[in-house]
C-alpha cells in the first residue's frame, strides 16, 4: 500500500480540496477527529474505503506494512483488508474517510 501524496500543483491542502479529490474519485466523504491516543485495533471494512489526513500523524499498519500519513496524505484500504490506526504525537488528527459502496 503506497500512500498518494497531495501535489503542490493543484494549490494548497485544505479539507474542501481534499474533500473535492476523493468526491472526483467517486468517494463519499466524512469528517472525523480523533484525539491524541486514539487506537483503532486490527479491523477490515466491507467497503473500499481511502483514509486521507487533513493535519495531524495517522500511523496506520495495513497488511504489515507501516505508513505514517501526514496533511494531504491518503492510501487506499480494499474492502476485506485487515489493518489498524494510531494517532502519532500531541495533535489531534482531523481525518477524511472516504468509502465507495
Amino acid at each position: 500500500m503506497t500512500p498518494q501524496r497531495w501535489n503542490a500543483s493543484d494549490g494548497p491542502v485544505t479539507e474542501a480540496a481534499l474533500r473535492a479529490k476523493l468526491e472526483s474519485l467517486g468517494y463519499t466523504v466524512a469528517r472525523y477527529v480523533y484525539e491524541p491516543g486514539t487506537v483503532f485495533p486490527d479491523h477490515k471494512h466491507g467497503v473500499d474505503k481511502i483514509d486521507a489526513v487533513v493535519s495531524g500523524r495517522f500511523r496506520l499498519v495495513v497488511r504489515g506494512h507501516m505508513k505514517v500519513l501526514t496533511a494531504g496524505d491518503w492510501i487506499e484500504i480494499p474492502r476485506g483488508t485487515v489493518h489498524n490506526a494510531a494517532v502519532m504525537g500531541d495533535e489531534p488528527v482531523v481525518s477524511l474517510d472516504a468509502v465507495k459502496l
